[in-house]
């Protein structure tokens, strides 16, 4: 691994990350074709916190986050930063006193590889918070890693100035190339699910709105009336 900070990598809009992280998580991922996102292991700290930024990526050694110190100086507003372990880790890297810094410089979030700590104080604060672990285990400040170079979680690679959008359901990244792409479909989305919304508080059925229901047969789906399903006729 090259020891390397890397200063001033090209970002996406911090506008366009912002109104991504509007539309939420699921709504960008089924847009783009169900790609990019992290997975069910990345778990926000507290509920209800809903946020889109730029990607200021971290790479440190389990139990170790030194390089998360490195990291701070290279936040801007409006940025995310976004932790990787070259190992499997849960320790506690990351807590009160980081958001607190990272706040200041108006840093949207944290998404970590690992684990978090100092939940109350995150939430008090409202400093949104993903990990894949909490954990009071702390770490130490010994080894050198890397910043602002392309990083993986949850088998997504994500590289600095890429868009994390993250919230309830998750988190997920999108390439800083299809922010434009994104925005135009996540919107496209939005639009049709209003209209299915309504179609549905009418009482229509998505088996009908959909064209489900002459499909049903070529998954071999077969309605029998109850009498017959108990007596076991065909």
């Amino acid at each position: 691994m090259r020891t390397v900070v890397v200063t001033d990598p090209p970002r996406a809009d911090p506008g366009d990350a912002e109104e991504l992280g509007g539309f939420g998580v699921a709504t960008v991922h089924e847009a783009l074709g169900r790609v990019g996102y992290l997975g069910p292991q990345f778990r926000p700290a507290w509920p209800g916190a809903r946020i889109g930024g730029t990607a200021v990526t971290v790479l440190c050694w389990p139990g170790d986050n030194l390089m998360i110190h490195v990291a701070v100086e290279q936040c801007r507003p409006g940025d995310v930063l976004v932790v990787a372990t070259n190992s499997p880790s849960t320790d506690g890297l990351f807590g009160e006193l980081f958001a607190t810094a990272l706040a200041q410089r108006g840093v949207r979030g944290v998404v970590l590889a690992s684990g978090v700590r100092d939940v109350a104080e995150l939430r008090e604060m409202g400093f949104p918070a993903w990990s894949t672990a909490v954990s009071a285990q702390g770490s130490v400040k010994a080894t050198a890693g890397a910043v602002n170079v392309p990083v993986v979680l949850g088998g997504q690679v994500v590289h600095p100035g890429d868009v994390v959008v993250a919230d309830d359901d998750g988190v997920m990244v999108v390439p800083r190339a299809d922010v434009p792409r994104a925005r135009s479909a996540a919107q496209a989305r939005v639009d049709k699910e209003a209209a299915s919304r309504a179609a549905f508080g009418q009482g229509e059925l998505g088996l009908d709105r959909y064209g489900l229901r002459d499909k049903l047969p070529e998954f071999g789906i077969e309605y029998v009336p109850y009498e017959k399903y108990a007596e076991g006729q065909p």
